[in-house]
């Protein structure tokens, strides 16, 4: 009797009209790649989301100064030379000339005219030429290439002393090409990689190529279809690897059920179209419950606060509903339309390597111990998970700064030089102050007062610099601050002005209306003020969602409350994890980076949505096989054993490639990407193993018959079928 289901409908409608159904998909992936190159994805204007007190001093700052970047040219003698050496005056003079001539350059200061003594190191061998660069991101993105080659060419004309540049759009130049060159990189290793891991689970080219391209043209299709919604919510390039990170995971997740499923049934007799048509029914069916459990734990990024949040929760929903309707459209059409041939390019001693049921020899010694001590079972591996979340328990996070960029960029090592030379001045405070007019003697009294009583508690250096819009409305007040912005140095220089010193100076000053504090050091207090805040919105939100869903899925309340506490508990592990390698500065030298004392603030929120989304996957996939045998009528701790055999290696599988993949990101040069790596990898890791083979098969036989409890009062719940489970071999 055929299953009456949308999945297994699906199925056989793709199964019986193959051609249609591979040659709609392909031209849905074309038609989404050339909307998306039509369009463009539409990037944010500007960085700022404008948080908190920062957000009001930027937006002021914004709204009244005309949009333009700070660059800056150390100009350095060598070592024992000084600041006024002919050979040094020559470049200063060169560069000056070569920098006045380039379109959109204004204000080139002289570090040798009257007022500018700042610019020239207190040591005398260092100077800086400083200018601004105007336009919005897209100008000063194509204005600072000719920029930047002049001040190439006064270095190779000058080559006695030191000049190199550093400043906004020079930065943000560099930095978005080593951020493409780092994508460029993971979606170079990710597909050879995963086809490599698919190829060891299936012992067959051909096997091993089909999820990989369920999961390739899902991520194609998606970054074409993100265009559409980044013209109403702007996109960075941050989007685009969350979209191939979901994607490759999901869509290579979903053809595995699907894959797994048919061979079984072939295994066990069934023809080619009725494996198909069983897979569709039973692997098609958890994929759709998967799936959009998986979306709305990524809705959760939606109450988080910030327009970023927004984004990655928009790219990654996109791109699990794409592999997902491709997972119930075109994978049985291209099953039925494979046939045995699926089984073609095999691999010598991988392939057949797996008894007929397709259970796992090395799971099914590992599972007959675990259900044989349940509470050993159970009680030592939440232990582990638990000793494992300790560190996530101090925990600190921060907006990662200049300091936690790649040092390998020739920008950086200029800044460093500028740190060394000028410390301080690169990450200032900044306050911003508004009134009719902020030139008043009364407020420039009030700039000093707050300049001597900030220099004065040993946390900022001086000199101030101010800078005040054409229309004398608004005050920008730069004050040096200690530190690298994001360390405790920094923090107590912010609290110091915004706990008293500015609100009793020029905030108090006649004619001041309003007086903000910004910077990197103030950035992170407000986005971290900002997550502490919406962070409790978001766990409520996805896990009442979850577990509503799970309670429809599978009539339990218990299912659903065990499958939030293992899912916390892997999420905890990595918070631990990730909190004692990068806060705590462990393997430092082997990951290539250096710790700032902190977790990036926008991790442990993602971490957490993408991470509850994925393990779902596995947990919704395990249960529903759980569920189909307890249906047939076998005994709870039989379904349990025979559930998990059957789906351990292809969970195993998925989470290799899942794993394999997120770290290719561990290896990049951006710090947030590192840790955002090494964060998913653990998670997942941990999860298919310790969690998903452990935990949970030991806590379901010591609960039994209660696993599958339901009050009375929500008897009314509609009866979901599962597909009845074939006989396992005995």
């Amino acid at each position: 009797m055929h299953s009456n289901t949308f999945a297994a409908r699906a199925g056989r409608w793709s199964a019986k009209h193959r051609k249609k159904a591979i040659w709609g998909w392909l031209a849905f992936v074309a038609i989404a790649f050339v909307i998306g190159g039509a369009l463009g994805v539409k990037k944010p204007a500007n960085q700022n989301d404008y948080i908190g007190q920062s957000g009001k001093a930027d937006r002021l700052l914004d709204d009244h100064f005309p949009k333009q970047e700070d660059e800056t040219v150390l100009v350095q003698a060598a070592k024992g030379g000084k600041a006024t050496d002919p050979a040094v005056r020559k470049a200063v003079d060169d560069v000056m000339a070569g920098v006045s001539r380039q379109q959109g350059v204004a204000e080139v200061k002289s570090p040798y005219a009257k007022g500018n003594e700042g610019q020239v190191s207190k040591d005398g061998r260092s100077v800086l030429v400083e200018f601004k660069v105007r336009g919005d991101d897209d100008q000063t993105s194509k204005r600072i290439d000719p920029i930047v080659a002049s001040v190439a060419k006064v270095k190779a004309d000058n080559p006695k002393v030191f000049v190199g540049q550093f400043g906004g759009a020079s930065a943000n130049k560099a930095l978005s090409k080593s951020f493409s060159d780092d994508f460029k990189k993971a979606e170079f290793l990710s597909l050879p990689i995963t086809l490599i891991i698919l190829i060891l689970a299936f012992g067959a080219l051909v096997a091993a190529g089909v999820p990989l391209l369920l999961g390739l043209t899902a991520v194609m299709a998606t970054l074409g279809l993100v265009a559409i919604p980044s013209q109403f919510v702007p996109m960075d390039d941050t989007v685009s690897s969350v979209v191939l990170l979901v994607g490759l995971a999901v869509g290579v997740d979903y053809t595995l059920f699907y894959l797994r499923r048919e061979r079984e049934e072939k295994a066990r007799g069934a023809s080619k179209i009725e494996a198909v048509h069983t897979a569709a029914a039973t692997s098609g069916r958890a994929v759709l419950v998967s799936g959009f459990t998986v979306m709305v734990a990524m809705a959760g990024m939606f109450f988080a606060g910030g327009r970023t949040f927004t984004a990655l929760g928009v790219g990654a929903i996109m791109v699990v509903a794409v592999a997902m309707i491709g997972s119930v459209t075109v994978v049985p059409a291209v099953l039925a339309w494979l046939g045995d041939r699926i089984e073609k390019g095999r691999v010598p001693f991988l392939h057949g390597r797996r008894n007929s049921s397709g259970e796992s020899r090395a799971w099914d010694w590992i599972l007959t111990k675990v259900l044989k001590r349940p509470v050993v079972s159970a009680v030592v591996s939440a232990g582990i998970l638990i000793v494992l979340a300790l560190p996530a328990f101090g925990m600190h996070t921060v907006l990662t700064g200049t300091d936690d960029l790649p040092r390998k960029l020739e920008v950086m090592k200029v800044y460093d030089r500028e740190q060394a030379a000028f410390p301080g001045g690169q990450i200032p405070a900044v306050v911003a102050i508004e009134g009719k007019d902020v030139t008043t003697p009364q407020i420039q009294a009030a700039v000093k007062k707050m300049g001597d009583r900030a220099f004065a508690t040993r946390t900022m250096n001086g000199p101030l610099t101010v800078d005040v819009s054409a229309d004398k409305h608004v005050a920008s007040i730069a004050i040096p601050m200690r530190g690298d912005g994001t360390d405790q140095a920094s923090a107590n220089a912010l609290s110091a002005l915004r706990g008293g010193i500015v609100d009793q100076t020029v905030g108090s000053a006649p004619g001041v209306q309003s007086a903000y504090v910004t910077g990197i050091a103030a950035g992170t207090k407000d986005f971290n003020d900002l997550v502490k805040a919406h962070a409790p919105i978001v766990f409520a939100f996805v896990l009442s969602l979850a577990f509503l869903l799970l309670l429809v899925t599978f009539r339990s309340i218990v299912i659903p409350i065990k499958a939030i506490v293992l899912n916390l508990l892997s999420v905890g592990a990595s918070y631990g994890i990730l909190t004692w390698i990068f806060q705590d500065g462990h393997f430092q030298g082997l990951l290539g980076y250096k710790s700032n004392g902190g977790i990036v603030s926008w991790l442990p929120l993602f971490l957490f949505v993408i991470l509850f989304g994925l393990s779902m996957d596995y947990h919704v996939f395990i249960l529903s096989r759980v569920r189909e045998a307890f249906d047939r009528g076998m005994k709870t701790e039989d379904a349990v054993a025979y559930g998990i055999k059957a789906t351990a290696s292809t969970v195993t599988s998925a989470a290799i490639v899942m794993v394999a993949v997120f770290a290719i990101f561990a290896t990049l040069s951006s710090l947030d990407f590192k840790m955002m790596g090494i964060g998913l990898s653990v998670a997942i890791l941990l999860d298919a193993t310790l969690v998903r083979a452990v935990l949970l098969p030991a806590t379901m036989k010591l609960l039994g018959d209660w696993n599958w409890y339901l009050p009375k009062g929500l008897h009314w719940l509609p009866h979901i079928s599962h597909e009845p489970a074939p006989e396992p071999a005995r």
